[in-house]
């Protein structure tokens, strides 16, 4: 998978709904920010969190977006694998399969950057 390609199409599609529904689209964005600013848990432990629910829902687009923010977030690689470990122990065979999609998009979206 082109991950990149993945989420710039997610990203369009995202931005053609919010044009018809723009009150929609707004309304998801603000409770995305309100619960995802740093609180009792930093930004980089949410993001994770968000990442897991992301393998465990089989949300592909989720999967990359919350790689690409934990990432920015400070979060490594190891804190992706260890976030997949607990994903597949929650969610069983299916995590797993969509557990290794975010290392994937891990070294597609932020190690070839680094490299």
């Amino acid at each position: 998978m082109d991950w990149k390609h993945q989420l710039d199409e997610t990203s369009a599609n995202l931005n053609a709904f919010r044009s018809v529904r723009p009150d929609a689209g707004h309304g998801f964005t603000a409770m995305h920010r309100a619960a995802m600013k740093d609180g009792a848990m930093t930004v980089r432990e949410k993001e994770l969190v968000a990442l897991g629910i992301g393998i465990s829902k089989q949300c592909v687009d989720c999967i990359g977006f919350h790689v690409q923010a934990a990432a920015k977030a400070g979060a490594s690689r190891d804190d992706i694998a260890d976030t997949v470990a607990v994903a597949i122990l929650m969610g069983g065979g299916p995590a797993y399969m969509y557990g290794v999609k975010a290392l994937e998009a891990y070294d597609q979206l932020i190690a070839s950057r680094e490299a």
